[in-house]
């Protein structure tokens, strides 16, 4: 079990990275017959919980489709040496370019972070280096981490018959009520287990107020190993205070910087 810290929103590129880290697959050898197959599954349920930016994994969509067609052809385009022109070329190349430019974004975010553990003189360590639970390991992870765990409970989620109509409606508001009511401070819950059985708009809004309450730092997330689920759990009063300061020190950090900068 991992605890992870949950970044922000990325694009379709992250995610064609995301099955390739996964599946170990060779960069400059991609399958795109399954490769396109599973990026339009997982674009499926983004539409369903109507995360942001679903119009620029559409566009990847098409562009995977197209390739795959081109690759289907008998015929194909050659190089100026009368080689043949491997459909899947420009794709590899924005990859690439996308992984040195992430790389150095993390690079510069390591920096920051190590930047942000030096205190002035008087300063005291941050309470939540004193909270954290040392057999929870600390890892990155992103939204694709969690999409195969929102899969596994709207694929199980019973079918809507023909019934009597009755109104049923789930506001993110609502479920992070009901998450708050389901955790009990410091002990995890299966996401799973709460999810199953329920119908599609109760997973769903139950799936964003999860991302919300991480994104406040109100919950932690763990993890599985095999992805198929990821667990909750309720910070105490003294870590949400925590997690509250750090965002503060850093935004002043950040300022700061800028400050220094501008002179």
């Amino acid at each position: 079990m991992y605890k992870i810290r949950l970044q922000q929103f990325e694009g379709p590129l992250d995610l064609l990275l995301f099955f390739i880290r996964r599946d170990e697959l060779d960069i400059h050898d991609i399958p795109i017959a399954s490769i396109a197959d599973e990026f339009l599954e997982y674009v499926s349920y983004m539409e369903e919980v109507d995360l942001d930016g679903v119009g620029d994994f559409l566009y990847m969509a098409a562009v995977l489709i197209n390739i795959k067609t081109r690759m289907l052809l008998p015929s194909q385009d050659l190089d100026e040496d009368g080689e043949p022109i491997d459909p899947r070329m420009e794709l590899v190349e924005r990859l690439l370019e996308y992984v040195r430019f992430k790389e150095a974004s993390d690079h510069l975010e390591e920096k920051y972070a190590e930047r942000a553990l030096q205190y002035v003189r008087g300063a005291a360590s941050a309470i939540e280096d004193t909270l954290a639970d040392p057999d929870d390991e600390l890892v990155e992870a992103t939204v694709f981490d969690l999409i195969t765990a929102l899969r596994r409970v709207l694929t199980d989620a019973p079918d809507e018959l023909f019934h009597n109509i009755v109104t049923e409606s789930w506001s993110v508001e609502d479920q992070q009520i009901f998450l708050r009511g389901e955790l009990v401070s410091n002990e995890k819950r299966s996401f799973v287990e709460m999810a199953t059985g329920r119908s599609k708009p109760f997973i769903i809004a139950t799936f964003l107020a999860v991302l919300e309450m991480a994104r406040t730092g109100e919950i932690d997330i763990f993890l599985a190993g095999d992805a198929s689920d990821f667990h909750v759990r309720l910070r105490s009063i003294e870590e949400v205070t925590a997690h509250e300061g750090s965002e503060q020190k850093e935004l002043t950090q950040a300022r700061d910087d800028k400050s220094r900068k501008t002179k």
